[in-house]
């Protein structure tokens, strides 16, 4: 079976830990050409050292970055095909009373103005060049069922995911997709920030007991989820959130309680109780 990247070209950001260099690792992996993008460029050169792909030192809230980042890619590659826009912020957990000019910057400058420039600079390199093209953005499950204590990353990956499905209806007939990996919180640097408790083994613990499949999610859960995504095994898939977590609708044995009781409807004993999780499928129109 041929890689599934063969001949592909991908920036990835943030790709000098984390999720990023596991998507990096995996693209690589999987036959494409990869120029690793991050603000670190001691741990950028060393993951690219490491992959055998190329760097870049960049700010993705920064227009002459991206335009910089495009200009090398090509330059070395020959074109471009695959953004994976991974870079990403958070504050710590805190009441969103609490929360600084400085944190709400933080979170729309990296997570969301990113989104926008990247997209500003290269969608125009695809169109001039009757290329199809890939985006996949790195939001959050906080997209979809945000925590409390986290306000604005909340908002700032919601942002992400709306702006990619608009996106994805603009583009479409120019065969540009876009959709988003939504992972839950992952073993990364970042995962001290968002406990909004000590960071200690009893309280991470406690946070992973929320997690339906009882774990973190991994650089190589998440690669795997982008790789699709980036692949022509997703050709047809456009404008989608794809969550890197136990969905809702699968239930877990927390889901399952016995309540005794005395009397309902004239019955008396132990009531099994299921509290039953209902997704709709919102279809668009044909």
């Amino acid at each position: 079976m041929a890689p599934r990247l063969e001949g592909k070209v991908a920036i990835v950001t943030g790709a000098a830990s984390g999720f990023g260099k596991g998507i990096a690792t995996k693209f690589v992996q999987e036959g494409a050409k990869v120029l690793v993008a991050d603000l670190s460029e001691e741990s950028g050169l060393k993951v690219a050292k490491e992959l055998g792909c190329e760097f870049i030192v960049a700010d993705v809230t920064q227009r002459k970055q991206w335009e910089e980042i495009l200009h090398k890619v090509t330059d070395i590659f020959g074109g471009l095909d695959i953004v994976v826009n991974n870079a990403g912020a958070t504050y710590s957990n805190k009441p969103t009373t609490s929360v600084t000019d400085a944190d709400f910057d933080l979170v729309m400058n990296v997570n969301v103005k990113s989104i926008y420039l990247s997209t500003d600079v290269i969608v125009p390199y695809f169109l001039n060049n009757n290329r199809p093209g890939v985006f996949v953005q790195i939001s959050s499950t906080a997209a979809i069922r945000p925590r409390p204590g986290l306000t604005w990353y909340n908002a700032s990956k919601g942002a992400v995911s709306i702006a990619s499905k608009s996106m994805a209806a603009e583009f479409g007939p120019k065969q540009i997709r876009f959709n988003t990996v939504c992972p839950v919180v992952g073993s990364t640097g970042m995962t001290h920030l968002f406990l909004g408790k000590p960071d200690t083994e009893e309280n991470r613990a406690a946070f992973v007991d929320t997690i339906p499949l009882r774990r973190p999610s991994t650089p190589a859960d998440v690669a795997n989820a982008c790789c699709y995504l980036a692949s022509d095994e997703a050709a047809f898939i456009t404008g989608v959130d794809l969550e890197v977590r136990l969905h809702p609708p699968c239930m877990s044995m927390a889901d399952v309680v016995y309540k005794p009781t005395t009397t309902i409807s004239g019955y008396a004993g132990n009531v099994l109780i299921l509290r039953v999780h209902v997704a709709f499928l919102m279809l668009g129109s044909t």
